[in-house]
């Protein structure tokens, strides 16, 4: 079952449709409205599909009401929320070690590696960033976001 096969059945098992439609605009990739995922039709990779699924699944566990005017501060919010959701359920630091660990060289190999498209990764990135500072620490490895994305092991690094 590959990542996008296993959100829909996330999504079934909390009972939420998940539909494709024509959208009259391309800017539009995804609604969540009332137990319903709307994804636009015209995305052809199952990698970009994932990601907007995850996002839509995401609205679903933290927003509630309409956030569709993003000129409302608390919509922002929201709208946020669903983002950090569905870039810890695609990727989350545990995806950057995996990344490293496979030997991936840039964020195009980690994008693929990850099946996520570069704009999600690199929009996973900023949110990181923004959200650790210059770096963050798991297990035995730190990961550097300034000036860089870099990931050093720590050798003779022993758990409590």
């Amino acid at each position: 079952m590959n990542e996008y096969e296993e959100l829909t059945q996330k999504a079934d098992d909390e009972h939420i449709e998940v539909i494709t439609y024509p959208f009259q605009s391309e800017r539009i990739k995804g609604l969540y409205i009332d137990g319903t995922i709307t994804l636009n039709e015209n995305i052809t990779t199952t990698s970009e599909r994932a990601c907007i699924l995850a996002e839509e699944l995401g609205h679903y566990y933290t927003a509630s009401g309409n956030i569709i005017n993003q000129n409302i501060d608390e919509n922002r919010k929201q709208e946020l929320r669903g983002r950090y959701w569905a870039y810890n359920e695609r990727i989350g630091l545990s995806g950057i070690i995996h990344a490293y660990k496979s030997g991936c060289r840039n964020l195009h190999e980690m994008s693929v590696l990850l099946n996520v498209t570069e704009e999600f990764l690199k929009d996973a990135l900023a949110v990181y960033h923004s959200k650790y500072g210059i770096y963050a620490e798991i297990e035995e490895y730190i990961i550097l976001f300034e000036p860089a994305l870099t990931v050093i092991e720590r050798f003779g690094y022993f758990s409590d």
